[in-house]
């Protein structure tokens, strides 16, 4: 996993989500949706065939994509976040594109 840029950038967004301050009825969610992100490229990343990460790395996105929006509903504005967000997305999404 260490070559392994995306994977690397969705730890790297998991820890910095789980340092804001989130209302309670969404940190859970924050929670999960982050560690998701990682977890699936990881699992994504050891199938063998391109269909089946595929899958994972479009479970990943979407569940970035939740991240995202709950960031946007709480009005979050860390630029260094922000730029991790924006990173993260068009790894994800270069992914995703490239096993289509």
């Amino acid at each position: 996993m260490n070559q392994f840029r995306s994977y690397e950038l969705a730890v790297e967004f998991y820890k910095m989500v789980t340092l804001i301050k989130v209302p309670f009825h969404l940190k859970g969610q924050l929670q999960r949706a982050s560690s998701s992100v990682a977890l699936n490229l990881a699992e994504g990343s050891a199938k063998t065939s391109s269909k089946e990460r595929a899958k994972f790395y479009r479970i990943s996105l979407g569940s970035f994509r939740e991240c995202a929006a709950i960031l946007q509903l709480i009005s979050f504005n860390d630029p260094n976040v922000l730029e991790l967000v924006d990173k993260l997305a068009r790894h994800l999404y270069k992914l995703c594109k490239a096993l289509e």
